[in-house]
């Protein structure tokens, strides 16, 4: 688990305990303030008293670092009567919009804001409060989501339901990125990686749509009807979705992606029978590229007239500029949907409208094929 998170982690823990002893806490806090203050005839001018004024300069920020900790738990309580769902990255969050579309008295909650990078993000401890609280926790589950299970295995709220998506489908392992491996980047044997952008295949968001849609449909009987009337509707188009990009692959003129960059995108590849090669496995942590593998990709690019260099959302595309200048080719974004930008959030942009672009660079990046006279 990374610092931040530990951080986060431990103040949500003060706070869960403090919260039970909080009146108590107040008064004990300024009693020994107002003691201190009349044993000594506090005078901070006073040479007499040094020692005093350190632990008062001490314990004042504590007692109001504490007294605001305290008050954090009203706050992300939730309002009586709402039924909470807490996603903590962008698919999930607009999966369950759509389910829970027209529903009153429900809220929907992503974690990670727009913009923001998901593989290093680290949750505050306000954000630790609101799964808390939630009804319904939807995550991937994968190995960078460790801090969510530290914090599921410290909350108390056995009511919530819990959704990884990772569960939700049939894993694929991030396989290597390109054929020719230097030897201090050969996989470890024993170790597996999936890839956790499951909902990179259509067809793995139906199956966490459904997800979604049944364990609502369980704690919240009244409105059954309403989220699988909203099931169906999206899922159809999902299903249509799945269809284009059927489409739009077998009419490829070619079958082979280049990615410089990371690459989160084995399921919707391995669905659709795509080649790639990628300057990363999945989102590794490396950030520079080797020699030989940039080399490799830009031979490639050139003996095969391929017209366009893949980067992802929220890279600095260093990598596939390198590339382009090497080669000409066009550099296109294909967007994981792990998250939004804030311009695409102010714009309203769903899952659909992502994948969508996503099919119109994969027309431009496979080409189509001449029609038969």
């Amino acid at each position: 688990m990374r610092s931040g998170a530990c951080l986060s982690l431990s103040i949500f823990l003060l706070v869960r305990c403090f919260d039970k002893f909080n009146n108590f806490m107040l008064v004990f806090s300024f009693g020994v303030l107002y003691t201190m203050k009349m044993k000594t005839n506090f005078n901070f001018k006073s040479e007499e008293n040094t020692s005093v004024k350190y632990i008062l300069r001490l314990f004042l920020p504590l007692c109001m670092i504490f007294l605001l900790m305290t008050g954090c738990h009203t706050a992300y309580a939730g309002e009586e009567g709402t039924l909470s769902v807490v996603t903590t990255v962008f698919p999930p969050y607009d999966f369950a919009w759509e389910i829970t579309n027209g529903v009153e008295g429900v809220s929907v909650t992503q974690l990670l804001r727009p913009g923001m990078e998901s593989h290093t993000f680290d949750p505050t401890p306000a954000d630790m409060l609101t799964v808390e609280h939630c009804d319904v926790f939807i995550y991937t589950g994968g190995e960078s989501d460790a801090w969510v299970d530290t914090l599921l295995d410290a909350v108390n709220n056995p009511d919530m339901r819990v959704i990884r998506m990772i569960e939700c489908v049939d894993h694929v392992e991030n396989m290597p990125s390109h054929m020719e491996h230097d030897h201090d980047h050969q996989h470890d044997a024993d170790h597996v990686e999936y890839d956790e952008h499951v909902w990179t295949h259509p067809q793995n968001a139906i199956r966490i749509c459904e997800s979604i849609a049944k364990t609502l449909c369980d704690i919240d009987h009244a409105h059954a009807d309403m989220y699988e009337s909203n099931l169906a509707v999206y899922t159809d188009k999902l299903w249509e979705l799945d269809r284009t990009i059927a489409e739009t692959v077998s009419e490829a003129e070619r079958n082979t992606l280049i990615f410089g960059d990371h690459f989160p995108f084995s399921y919707l590849c391995k669905g659709y029978g795509i080649s790639y090669r990628a300057a990363f496995s999945g989102c590794a942590a490396e950030s520079e590229v080797s020699a030989r593998t940039l080399a490799s990709l830009i031979d490639q690019i050139k003996a095969e007239n391929i017209p366009v260099v893949c980067k992802i959302e929220l890279s600095n595309a260093k990598v596939a500029t390198a590339i382009s200048e090497q080669t000409g080719a066009e550099i296109q974004m294909l967007h994981s949907c792990h998250n939004r930008t804030a311009k695409e959030a102010k714009a309203g942009k769903t899952y659909l409208d992502l994948m969508y672009e996503n099919v119109n660079v994969l027309r431009i990046a496979l080409g189509k094929k001449d029609q038969e006279s």
